[in-house]
């Protein structure tokens, strides 16, 4: 699949097909993680369309996505695999009625291929090729940066009562980090690295016209235009992602709105900021913007 992507434009094209608009030194980065069969590592701050970016090239290339979602506290058994407890009860009540059972081998039988739940991982190296999403790795702790290098050096896991399970074809692999803390630097020299910026006023605007085709172009671009003067002011708790620049846009379609105007964008700021303090300050800076 990643064979007809001959060049950095090609993937650009083909993000673009599904609705992602990406920049030359993202589309570039992109290319050579594929090529190149490296992670590729993202950070930036939320809502910079770093998730948005391994769905759409998952699907850009026709492929499933495999997410998974860290935590605090999450270890290498929940993005591996378990073991499904309440059939394998069941499975020995069938030996017990049936009579006669080898203890032995019926607690082979236990841990046979049928039993076993593949977590995120261990899936994307049975389903590959595939795009393996490793989302927010900067909220899981060391030890799992560590298990997260082992499994990107060789692309395979053992499982003590089955063996080793390889990839056929490594995952095309997508870590995010909204850098709540700093990686270690082993797992960023495994992966090739690219910072995403809020997209510019130009883009951004390309960008709701592209997801939100409904929004009319005079509308894009003045809820662009706010978007990005919030943003620059520096003032916000958390500033609007695309996401919530996009869901304004989509909320004040919704209300028929044609042109922005101070009392529709006080009325739908719930759509755009989600701090108390942040609303407040907007509302301010909305009567300054708009009046």
């Amino acid at each position: 699949m990643e064979g007809e992507l001959h060049t950095a434009a090609d993937v650009a094209a083909r993000l673009a097909a599904t609705g992602y608009l990406c920049d030359d030194d993202l589309a570039t980065v992109a290319f050579l993680a594929l090529r190149m069969e490296r992670p590729l590592l993202l950070e930036g701050e939320p809502g910079t369309g770093k998730t948005a970016l391994a769905e759409a090239l998952a699907e850009s290339l026709g492929l499933p996505l495999v997410r998974l979602q860290c935590y605090e506290g999450i270890d290498a058994s929940q993005a591996l695999y378990d073991w499904d407890f309440p059939r394998q009860i069941l499975h020995l009540r069938a030996l017990e009625a049936a009579g006669g059972a080898d203890v032995e081998e019926a607690e082979k039988s236990l841990y046979d291929e049928r039993f076993l739940l593949a977590r995120p991982v261990l899936a994307a190296l049975q389903q590959a090729p595939a795009v393996l999403l490793v989302d927010e790795v900067d909220r899981a702790d060391d030890e799992f940066e560590a298990f997260l290098l082992e499994v990107l050096a060789t692309y395979q896991v053992t499982i003590p009562e089955l063996g080793t399970v390889r990839a056929a074809t490594p995952p095309y692999v997508v870590l995010t980090s909204n850098r709540t803390r700093e990686l270690h630097d082993a797992l960023k020299r495994r992966c090739l690295y690219h910072w995403i910026d809020h997209p510019d006023l130009e883009r951004e605007v390309q960008i709701v016209r592209s997801r939100a085709p409904e929004v009319s172009a005079a509308l894009a671009a003045q809820v662009v235009g706010v978007v990005q003067r919030l943003r620059d002011g520096g003032e916000l708790v958390k500033p609007p992602g695309v996401a919530e620049t996009l869901d304004w846009a989509r909320a004040l379609h919704h209300l028929g709105t044609v042109e922005l105007d101070l009392a529709t964008a006080a009325r739908t700021l719930g759509a755009l900021v989600k701090y108390r303090e942040d609303a407040d300050r907007v509302r301010g800076a909305l009567e300054r913007m708009l009046a």
